[in-house]
């Protein structure tokens, strides 16, 4: 009895999907819940898992191909059992078989443009890839005239890029795999097709810039009070929530509170219509190994700090992971985005529409300051907070941005929110 494999119920607002990995090939065994391939939508990664134990059948979307929901990709056989390798033998019919299981083998995207434009017959190439795998690399040495496996340069390899143990298969491109092809003049170049986060990213970055009147209000912020604060109850602190003392959540309950007292920040533009939110959802920016995340934290001003801390540990833990949801991705009324910890010192961050601002942090670097009258050195970091004027006037992006600073130098105004 053969059972379908269908791509599963999209999140709302997906059209489609692009399948980056299949974890079986055709004829190997495969359990119930056992993760068979994974798709990604324009946010996240989703694995599709065996509906039964049996045998994967005949696999009918290859990697790179765009599927949709419900849309079969692949065909189980129950209770079947996984086919008996052929003996090593050099008789015509080992060899046709061989060559039969090398072209049903799936191909990546770049693979199978080089096979159709210089019309290649695969089984005549040998796979050097995971299971006889063909791979970029062993089409051009077929081009080359070169069937040797073992003449590659030294400082070439076609092991594919090493991906952190966390990490999902798919963050790597299917077409990245293999050295990148060497041109006449010794000079390395490779090709790779933008992941659909990539793209996605890069259009709403875009629609920022050219929809938004984007303007960008800078400030700093004396961090002395809050790192002596950190230093003073972090072992307390994480003794008794079980969770480090970081600094993002002096900067979520900043910003919250600011947000309170200038509800244009938190608004949007919708049509001709300003939607003034009633709640605070402040999306937190990670950098994960597909790209750029932003998953919300929801209700900020009913979240204490360790909550905050904890959240924000999961998000990172999840986006390294691969295992963010597309609910953890959605919506915002607010975004943070700490560039200092990759040692940025000022930038200008851009606008995550529909939202109206963002909140950009920095470095942490000691300067010499003016206090009463005497050059002090202090832990200073610049604060960057971009803003559609449209809907926020200047005067209220200045004064939202010195409020988070007075609430940074006065950590105590926190608790008391005043």
């Amino acid at each position: 009895m053969s059972t379908e494999v269908k791509i599963p119920q999209l999140p709302e607002s997906v059209s489609d999907a692009t399948i980056v990995s299949w974890h079986k090939r055709s004829g190997e065994a495969v359990k119930r819940d056992e993760i068979l391939v994974d798709i990604e939508t324009d946010k996240v990664v989703l694995e599709v898992p065996a509906p039964l134990d049996g045998v994967l059948g005949k696999i009918l979307e290859d990697e790179g191909s765009v599927v949709t929901a419900g849309q079969v990709i692949g065909h189980i056989e129950e209770g079947g059992a996984s086919p008996v390798k052929a003996p090593a033998a050099t008789s015509p019919a080992a060899a046709a078989k061989a060559d039969t299981a090398q072209a049903e083998l799936p191909l990546s995207p770049a693979v199978r443009k080089m096979v159709a434009e210089h019309d290649l017959d695969v089984s005549q190439i040998e796979g050097t890839g995971k299971d006889g795998r063909l791979l970029k690399e062993d089409v051009l040495r077929h081009l080359a005239g070169d069937t040797s496996v073992e003449t590659k340069p030294a400082t070439e390899s076609a092991v594919e890029p090493a991906v952190p143990a966390s990490s999902p298969a798919p963050a790597a491109a299917p077409s990245a795999s293999g050295p990148p092809p060497v041109t006449a003049l010794g000079r390395t170049e490779k090709r790779v097709p933008m992941t659909r986060l990539r793209a996605r990213v890069a259009e709403r970055l875009v629609e920022a810039q050219q929809t938004a009147a984007m303007l960008t209000t800078f400030n700093e912020v004396n961090m002395k009070p809050v790192m002596e604060l950190r230093s003073q109850y972090k072992d307390r602190f994480e003794k008794r929530h079980g969770v480090r003392l970081g600094f993002m959540s002096f900067f979520v309950k900043a910003a919250t509170e600011a947000l309170k007292r200038f509800p244009e920040v938190n608004a949007s533009i919708d049509g001709k219509d300003i939607v003034y939110h009633g709640f605070f959802d402040i999306g937190i920016a990670v950098s994960a190994p597909r790209g750029l995340v932003v998953p919300i934290l929801r209700d900020t001003d009913s979240l204490n700090m360790p909550d905050i801390e904890r959240k924000i540990t999961e998000f990172g833990e999840r986006a390294t992971a691969g295992s963010l949801s597309m609910d953890d991705l959605t919506g915002g009324t607010f975004t943070i985005s700490n560039g200092g910890v990759f040692g940025s010192l000022l930038s200008t961050p851009i606008i995550n529409p529909p939202q109206s601002a963002i909140l950009g942090m920095h470095r942490i670097q000691e300067r010499p300051m003016a206090e009463n009258g005497q050059v002090v050195i202090r832990p200073m970091m610049y604060l960057a907070l971009s803003y559609d004027h449209r809907l926020i006037d200047g005067r209220e992006a200045v004064q939202f941005l010195v409020t988070i600073k007075d609430m940074l130098e006065d950590p105590t105004r926190l608790l008391l929110e005043v």
